[in-house]
């Protein structure tokens, strides 16, 4: 099989770039590597359509990515190169995220097992880390919790593996919902509801945690859902903004009588904890 790497420039707005890739996984390209401002896609060469390509990047959408190289690539396997690479993300001394090609490490009081797909949340992400970081320092045990944006579930796999009573996991993407369903299985906590939709699902139920690791925008656009959702002296935990988004952020959970607890923040993305 032979295959292609194309590279993208591509711009800091992580939503787009997931909204791009997304794309074109639609057209066969099956793999992806961002290294700052370039991504790069892969693809089987059989199954490369230019003009599919020229179609999506036509979209105003993507005015801001443009198309720096198209190269064949040696025949070599790439899975196995892909896999040697790719390592576990240490959390802390008693968490760490893992692929199924890791060995376990019993070390690790959570040794989190997660299939890295295209679904967002492996850990090495500056938002879901930091998301861990916090978790852990919290008490989950016998909490309800709902985790929006699940992604690959990993913070809902978190807060069963810490005692959670109940985990709801929410996606309005398929390919992180069906992820999702097997990272549960793989991690033996069957019992997390994996929902796909959006916060309107939410309804009637209530948690004492609320998870969102998503974007500024959804975050601004769906607090006040996540806020009705949470049980008096209950905390939402929001991911997925930079820190000159932080103002907007606040100034809305303000709005909302929501008590601001404390914020981390790593190379400009920002994880922060407010109190109902």
């Amino acid at each position: 099989m032979a295959w292609l790497e194309l590279s993208f420039a591509i711009t800091a707005n992580e939503e787009l770039v997931e909204i791009f890739t997304a794309q074109l996984a639609e057209i066969g390209f099956d793999s992806f590597l961002i290294e700052e401002t370039t991504l790069k896609a892969y693809v089987d060469e059989g199954q490369y359509n230019a003009a599919e390509l020229d179609n999506i990047l036509c979209d105003s959408l993507f005015e801001s990515i443009k198309l720096l190289e198209n190269e064949p690539l040696p025949d070599k396997n790439w899975n196995e190169i892909w896999e040697a690479d790719y390592q576990p993300a240490v959390i802390s001394t008693n968490c760490r995220v893992r692929a199924p090609f890791h060995e376990p490490d019993p070390s690790f009081e959570f040794d989190l097992l997660i299939e890295p797909r295209m679904s967002f949340g492996t850990a090495h992400h500056e938002t879901t880390s930091q998301m861990m970081k916090l978790m852990l320092g919290m008490d989950f045990y016998g909490k309800s919790v709902l985790d929006m944006g699940a992604g690959t579930a990993v913070l809902a796999i978190l807060a069963r593996k810490m005692g959670a009573s109940t985990v709801m996991a929410v996606d309005n993407d398929e390919w992180a919902f069906n992820n999702a369903l097997d990272n549960i299985v793989l991690n033996h906590v069957d019992d997390i509801r994996v929902v796909l939709g959006d916060a309107s699902i939410i309804g009637s139920h209530r948690f004492d945690v609320v998870i969102a690791n998503i974007n500024r925008n959804i975050l601004l656009n769906d607090m006040e859902s996540y806020v009705k959702a949470l049980n008096e002296g209950g905390c939402l935990m929001m991911s997925g903004f930079y820190e000159a988004d932080l103002p907007a952020i606040r100034q809305k959970a303000t709005a909302l009588h929501l008590d601001f607890l404390r914020y981390t923040s790593d190379n400009q993305w920002v994880a922060a904890v407010f109190k109902k």
